[in-house]
């Protein structure tokens, strides 16, 4: 890529940012999570086909990714490097993120089940926790390192090849959290053992999980998890 090529992508980038509505969709994207297009037009108070068009360009400039989930279309930045730009341009204008709030009803968003595994707040930590202690490598796909199986293994985890049928480990877009959570056979497997254990119950007519006292006291001293 030569000069002119880099501030001609330079010149689209920015206008893409310089307008408005699309500043105001992207500052509304910079807590990490994915919004609808519905979402993100009642949010920035604009009209679902105007908000489409914009997300377009936003698309186009690879501002922000489309991510398929069911029959939904959710939007979100398309990484770290693109938040640190905002992070940094919102932090020469002297704003404050905004935060966009879930309609999700609160006890369903604290733990619930998304079909055979764990969903919601508790299950976004965990997911992301899994990474930061490096027992789960791998951006879409992923696979267990060897500290992971063995310190899952020990907590009772079933990490068997056996469970590799299906897919074995990968990200699943929590509904209200917006983030991902752990999908796959071995969340289902996570959430096999916490019921076993007693470290979370289900509810009998909701999909609605409760951590007991002793799951939360498992959190804290496996995983550094504090709620």
């Amino acid at each position: 890529m030569n000069n002119i090529d880099i501030e001609d992508r330079l010149a689209a980038l920015t206008a893409a940012i310089a307008d408005r509505t699309r500043a105001r969709m992207l500052c509304l994207l910079m807590d990490g999570r994915a919004y609808t297009a519905t979402e993100l037009s009642a949010a920035v108070e604009v009209a679902a086909s105007t908000a489409s068009g914009h997300l377009a360009r936003l698309l186009e400039q690879r501002l922000i990714v489309c991510i398929k989930q069911g029959r939904y279309r959710y939007f979100r930045l398309t990484g770290p490097a693109v938040a640190a730009a905002l992070e940094t341009l919102m932090a020469l204008a002297g704003v404050e993120k905004p935060i966009v709030k879930s309609s999700t009803p609160t006890s369903l968003q604290f733990a619930r089940t998304c079909y055979d595994h764990m969903a919601g707040e508790i299950a976004v930590k965990l997911h992301d926790r899994l990474h930061q202690l490096r027992w789960l490598e791998g951006d879409e796909n992923y696979r267990l390192s060897d500290m992971g199986r063995t310190a899952l293994t020990q907590l009772g985890v079933d990490c068997s090849a056996a469970l590799s049928r299906r897919r074995f480990a990968c990200g699943c877009l929590d509904w209200s959290e917006r983030k991902a959570h752990l999908g796959g056979a071995l969340g289902a497997a996570l959430l096999n053992t916490f019921i076993e254990r007693s470290w979370i119950r289900r509810q009998l007519d909701s999909r609605e999980l409760q951590l007991t006292p002793t799951g939360k006291k498992v959190l804290k001293a496996h995983f550094d998890i504090t709620l």
